[in-house]
């Protein structure tokens, strides 16, 4: 009898893996057409459209702080034709304000697409030419440095103020509504230190208007192989990239969620795919469905910790 259950559901699994997919995929990103996210999702989905056999349609479902998409997500049927394109935010967005749905419960994760670095950089008038020296600096001037994020409970912010506590530098948050208005300020010297992208602020590092000091992720960038990591300078378990990844409504059959897996993953091996990354300041990473999981759960305890300890609060 339990061979029999065993051997039926396993026909079950297989024959849904075949079916699918059934009809166009709608692939969720819970931002404008344009951003980052929307042009990797978009440089994803037209090759896995060709490796499913179905269009893949990418529907842009912005506001609510990502809320909006995430949640059109989790209603959807749970049978893989309804896809994710999350970020950061999406963890800790339910952290900072009221939302319908929890990362780590409603949603299956299927795999992280990439991850793009900080680098932690200050303004040339900062007489530090490495991280201890800021460290120092702020501490020798205490309410005179100000730091720019991107908006109060962003990864920029909460990243920073991890930097803050786990250096003891003394640094005011100055929010803006993006990193665009945040650079004026910062190349005139108004703002003097910042969190932001490598892509983004590159321009403006190889020209010399800001000086780079570390970046935040365990490893060296390749778009900076010269400048060292935070945990090269000292400060232990420092680990911060901004992510982009792929997930379902939880309940999505595990065949479907496998597939979807594995040409996400071979997509992402592609030199053409990985010389793209490589121009956005990101790597692609294809870890698999467990360990994608694991991340989330691990980046929504560490930043809730963080908002705690640093008494955030939404704007």
């Amino acid at each position: 009898m339990t061979r029999l259950l065993t051997s039926a559901l396993c026909a079950m699994a297989l024959s849904a893996q075949a079916a699918y997919p059934e009809k166009p995929v709608r692939l969720i990103v819970p931002l404008s057409a344009g951003g980052g996210m929307d042009t990797v999702t978009r440089a994803v989905a037209s090759p896995l459209a060709e490796k499913l056999g179905q269009t893949v349609v990418v529907d842009n479902r912005a506001g609510g702080g990502g809320a909006i998409g995430a949640e059109l997500t989790k209603e959807a049927p749970k049978d893989g034709h309804t896809l994710l394109m999350a970020s950061a935010t999406f963890v800790i967005h339910p952290l900072l304000y009221p939302a319908r749905y929890v990362p780590t419960r409603d949603y299956t994760a299927i795999t992280q697409v990439t991850r793009q670095p900080y680098v932690l950089m200050v303004h040339p008038g900062i007489p530090a030419k490495n991280v201890r020296e800021l460290v120092a600096y702020t501490k020798a001037n205490p309410n005179k440095i100000n730091y720019a994020s991107s908006g109060q409970g962003s990864l920029i912010h909460l990243s920073t103020e991890l930097f803050k506590a786990r250096t003891g530098a003394d640094m005011n948050h100055i929010p803006y509504k993006g990193m665009g208005g945040a650079y004026v300020d910062m190349l005139s010297g108004r703002i003097q230190a910042a969190f932001p992208s490598i892509i983004s602020v590159l321009p403006h590092l190889k020209t010399g208007k800001l000086r780079a000091l570390a970046v935040s992720s365990a490893q060296r960038s390749s778009s900076l192989p010269d400048i060292p990591s935070l945990q090269e300078t000292g400060i232990r378990d420092f680990d911060v990239s901004q992510w982009y990844g792929l997930f379902a409504p939880a309940g999505t059959p595990r065949p479907v969620i496998d597939r979807i897996h594995r040409e996400v993953v071979d997509i992402l091996k592609t030199s053409e795919m990985q010389k793209r990354m490589a121009g956005d300041g990101a790597d692609g990473v294809g870890n698999t469905p467990e360990q994608f999981a694991a991340y989330v759960k691990a980046e929504s305890v560490r930043w809730a910790e963080v908002i705690r300890k640093s008494n955030i609060k939404a704007d």
